[in-house]
């Protein structure tokens, strides 16, 4: 095999955003002057979902997991001194991705930008926040035409702008099989599409289907990812020529961006995250056939918390030495006419095609949400119990967990850690933005921009004005909600009780016990308070709860610490467990322990899961909490016999 021309690299992106606009900005400039070649913004949980940073639901989330971005202001900010029509933008962003993209091309029409030459993309992908994050806010049916509204209006004005990124990485996240991520990824690009066929000439279809780009995971299975991602290249342009008829092979193209698998990053013995990071990179650049277009990598401690910005540099660097330091780029496709090779991705295509005739079968995506969620719980339980039994091995989790303390967790824990002071300077510039703007502006944009959407009319030029008029994020997804509605997601777990968990005996025995003694069945309630939609570790959790035979109340996410205690006084449960990944643990729990307290429930132990750094765990047992659990803890079976203690101590102490 010669060398070839040597390749252009893919864009090199850090997913980045935090605290403020300001400090996100600065963050942003010095990525770009390391040699990071395009953005991955952010954004916090209260911007995804729609929220003003002074809401309810939000408090200890401002600015935790992403930026705040509740205006035209912070936009202005968060891109100040860089030049947005030379920069390739990616926004991680869905319910209120119009309205994001509104903000965005507000800013740089302000700039002075030709809006025509803007690249980047929004993922836009809200099918995939009901089956694994948990950021929507309306109904399936209006967030697929929302989704098209912003399609529609990138391919009219913003021709270099991807309008939609369908989104794998969570699914696989939330336990898809390589068959399945590929199904569902595919399905959802298809109904996205059907919706569009209509809002465009026929013989412009072919550069909408063009714009459709994809963002995948990369897992630890170097080669059957590789082999994915092929299957993926495959599939794509047979169904853009077999059901949309593009024949154009520029427009048929498989585009796509990846982040490699943070889930599979480990909280035990952290600096072996480098070595996964970098083997999970090789599965998207080796193939040239189907290499990706953008590659942002996780931080080596992204499982302890924030990364640092020097760990960020640390994984840019790593880009950087793949593209330019090895001879990658120099071959062409170094796996064609590998007969293992061929094998592996012939048996992925067959068991995808299977899988979108089944969801084809059932009318589509959009109707089948709760199929595609149930799937992914099971899944996700098959891969934690193998993970349990020894039969996946994870170096420093299950197998070799003996060794040195890591010389790269300092004293400060190795992760950057967040002023709890942003949240309140952020409500502060909040209501200086509302005390600044014209009201009757303000009104006039908001009422237009419910006209619209009421109307079916596309709800991208109203956004913008409204942007343009000063009004905030809350009060455009208000907007919506108040249209359209809002949507309470299925949580998944539906599949029978399972009998291959191994010693799931001794405990269905135990919580037999225990309900004896308690004089009724053990009741356990789970809760999600704040904003953080990652339901997998709780679903996971309630999934063998049930299999052991408790009595489990789970109403899903995006709860307040009012309802969970109007549960507890209505369920009366034995043990009440709360899972919160966005690192809002402190504020959160202070708060439902208090209300615990007021209602006289304070007796009911409290057990709290997430990525919590010790120092914080110590903490949150000082005001009483049981058990404090983050992923390290992967043996569920031993939680469920700490949650019958807790329940019943009596139980275990005669067992």
């Amino acid at each position: 095999m010669t060398a070839a021309k040597k390749d252009r690299p893919w864009l090199f992106r850090t997913y980045a955003g935090h605290s403020t606009a300001k400090a996100s900005n600065a963050l942003y400039r010095s990525n770009l002057s390391k040699g990071q070649t395009g953005l991955s913004v952010a954004f916090d949980l209260p911007t995804q979902t729609g929220y003003d940073s002074d809401h309810v639901l939000v408090r200890g989330e401002v600015g935790k997991v992403g930026v705040p971005v509740a205006h035209l202001g912070d936009m202005r900010s968060l891109f100040d001194q860089i030049p947005l029509e030379q920069m390739n933008t990616s926004m991680t962003i869905n319910a209120t991705a119009p309205w994001l993209l509104a903000l965005y091309v507000a800013v740089a029409e302000e700039q002075g930008a030709d809006v025509s030459k803007l690249q980047g993309t929004v993922q836009n992908d809200i099918i995939k926040e009901y089956l694994s994050r948990g950021t929507y806010i309306c109904p399936p049916k209006p967030s697929l035409k929302l989704i098209t509204d912003v399609a529609e209006y990138c391919y009219r004005e913003i021709p270099k702008w991807n309008p939609m990124n369908v989104c794998s990485y969570h699914l696989q996240e939330a336990g898809a099989t390589p068959e399945q991520e590929l199904a569902f990824a595919l399905a959802t690009a298809q109904a996205v599409l059907d919706g569009l066929k209509d809002k465009v000439a026929d013989e412009d279809f072919p550069k909408l289907v063009g714009r459709i780009s994809f963002f995948v995971n990369a897992g630890i299975r170097f080669v059957t990812e590789m082999c994915k991602m092929r299957a993926f290249v495959d599939l794509w342009d047979e169904i853009c020529v077999e059901r949309y008829g593009v024949e154009d092979p520029k427009y048929r193209r498989f585009r796509y961006g990846v982040q490699v698998n943070s889930l599979g990053l480990t909280e035990q013995q952290p600096e072996n995250n480098v070595y996964r990071i970098l083997i999970e990179m090789l599965a998207v650049t080796l193939s040239k056939k189907a290499r990706a277009r953008a590659v942002q990598l996780p931080a080596w401690n992204e499982a302890l918390g924030l990364p640092r910005p020097w760990d960020q540099q640390w994984s840019l660097r790593m880009q950087q030495i793949m593209a330019y330091e090895t001879d990658l780029l120099e071959y062409e496709d170094l796996f064609d006419h590998n007969p293992a090779v061929d094998a592996k991705v012939e048996a992925l295509k067959t068991g995808a095609r299977a899988e979108l005739a089944n969801l084809e079968g059932m009318g589509g995506a959009i109707e089948a949400i709760e199929y595609m969620k149930a799937q992914l719980v099971n899944s996700n339980a098959d891969r934690l119990n193998n993970i349990e039994r020894g039969e996946t091995v994870v170096v420093g989790v299950n197998r070799w967990t003996e060794g040195e303390a890591s010389p790269l967790v300092d004293e400060e824990g190795g992760i950057l850690v967040i002023d709890p002071a942003v949240e309140q300077d952020q409500v502060d510039r909040l209501n200086a933005w509302r005390a600044e703007r014209d009201d009757a502006d303000v009104k006039a944009a908001l009422e237009a921009l419910r006209s619209a959407a009421a109307s079916g009319a596309n709800v991208m030029e109203p956004s913008i004005a409204a942007a343009k008029a000063g009004v905030t994020t809350g009060e455009w997804a208000g907007v919506m909600r108040d249209v359209f509605g809002q949507y309470r997601g299925p949580t998944g777990i539906s599949r029978s009780v399972s009998n291959k968990t191994e010693g799931l005996e001794d405990i269905r025995t135990a919580v037999d016990a225990a309900s004896d003694r308690l004089g009724r069945r053990l009741k356990f309630l789970m809760g999600k308070p704040g904003l953080d939609g990652h339901s997998n570790g709780a679903e996971q959790i309630m999934f063998r709860a049930r299999d052991c035979g408790m009595d489990i109340d789970y109403e899903g996410i995006r709860l307040t610490p009012d309802e969970i205690v109007a549960a507890a006084e209505r369920e009366a449960p034995h043990v009440i467990g709360l899972s919160i990944l966005s690192g809002s643990h402190i504020p959160l729990v202070s708060d439902l322990m208090e209300k615990l307290r007021a209602a006289g429930l304070g007796s009911i132990p409290v057990i709290v899961g997430g990525i919590i750094p010790e120092e914080d765990a110590e903490r949150l047992r000082r005001m009483g909490v049981a058990k404090v659990y983050t992923p390290k803890d992967f043996e569920l079976n031993r939680i469920m016999f700490e949650i019958v203690s807790l329940a019943a101590p009596e139980t275990i102490a005669a067992q």
